[in-house]
């Protein structure tokens, strides 16, 4: 990395988080007013707790990725279009924490969103050449779009468990990029992500006085999937590395009720790291082995984008699907 990279990805970075953890303050006074989450039978948490921490958060990510449009750090950002739809998401997420959105509306809009965003994508833009129609893979780029902002809205339910998976995850998007195997854009709206989230960490650490509410959980899960989106199409392998915590505890989780004859949609507390609560795990533990995981996943993910070899492909998506089972396995048994 080039001396002046280093110098504009950390300013990007501190800037980023300094910004976030200012906004969120100012604005905690304000959402304990008028945005309380109250604790009921789906919740980890056992006092009212303001929430809404997102919108300071996602207003750090908007202003840091302007100054870079406007000091022009990289000639071709390629995420306006996501922040544009990230910004959609930040108020459907606030409407939704105030007055409890039907899951229709929310579905519809995200689908809008994310229909939106796949259409802005380069037309010589494709994951799979060869494989798929460009047509049917940018169906179901959408359609994965949509999956992943629910998932990462479905495990945001615990102190520093977002934390735990988005700082990962960004840094190695970030990584990928100083690499060379993602576009600087991508790797820059990842550290204002990174940035922003560290901010938030400072306030949600256990326990928490704030949440970051579906005003923060939504757009970020956007602003993810479209980062991985990019880490595909440079090298598969690695973006699925990235996400199999993620993707592995909500699939699993939604089969199993589906399978048990639950309202799949509904409000519940039996993903993976709910349970370990339930079965005896402190919170802070919990958090801990995710972030431990997904940070293994992400050394794994640039082992597999460096080497470029099918043997290692295996290697590296074995090796992770073995710690995500590993941790699963102690979640779901409890202490």
């Amino acid at each position: 990395m080039h001396q002046a990279d280093f110098v504009s990805s950390a300013a990007v970075l501190g800037a980023s988080a300094i910004l976030s953890a200012v906004l969120i303050y100012l604005l905690r006074p304000l959402l304990i007013r008028h945005l309380m989450a109250h604790p009921n039978e789906r919740s980890s948490h056992a006092t009212a707790t303001p929430e809404g921490a997102g919108f300071g958060v996602m207003a750090a990510v908007f202003v840091v990725c302007g100054a870079i449009l406007i000091w022009k750090l990289v000639p071709e950002p390629g995420f306006v279009p996501v922040l544009v739809g990230a910004a959609v998401l930040t108020v459907l997420g606030g409407l939704d924490d105030a007055y409890s959105l039907s899951v229709s509306w929310r579905l519809l809009v995200q689908g809008a969103v994310a229909l939106g965003l796949i259409l802005a994508l380069p037309q010589d833009f494709q994951v799979l050449p060869g494989i798929l129609p460009l047509v049917a893979e940018r169906i179901l780029l959408a359609l994965g779009i949509v999956g992943f902002v629910n998932v990462v809205n479905f495990l945001d339910g615990l102190d520093w468990m977002t934390v735990a998976q988005v700082v990962p995850m960004t840094l190695g998007v970030a990584v990928l990029c100083w690499l060379g195997i993602v576009p600087p854009g991508i790797g820059l709206l990842a550290l204002a992500l990174l940035g922003a989230t560290l901010g938030f960490a400072v306030f949600n650490k256990h326990p928490a006085c704030i949440f970051l509410g579906d005003s923060g959980s939504l757009p970020v899960g956007l602003l993810l999937a479209y980062m991985l989106i990019w880490v595909a199409e440079a090298h598969l392998v690695s973006a699925l590395l990235l996400a199999l915590y993620t993707l592995t505890d909500s699939v699993l989780t939604f089969f199993r009720r589906w399978r048990n004859g639950e309202q799949v949609l509904s409000a519940h507390r039996s993903h993976f790291y709910q349970r370990a609560v339930s079965g005896g795990f402190r919170v802070p533990d919990v958090t801990a082995r995710v972030f431990l995981l997904c940070s293994w996943l992400v050394v794994l993910a640039v082992a597999a984008a460096l080497a470029r070899s099918l043997t290692v492909d295996f290697a590296a998506l074995a090796l992770g699907i073995g710690g995500v089972t590993f941790v699963l396995t102690r979640f779901a048994r409890g202490r």
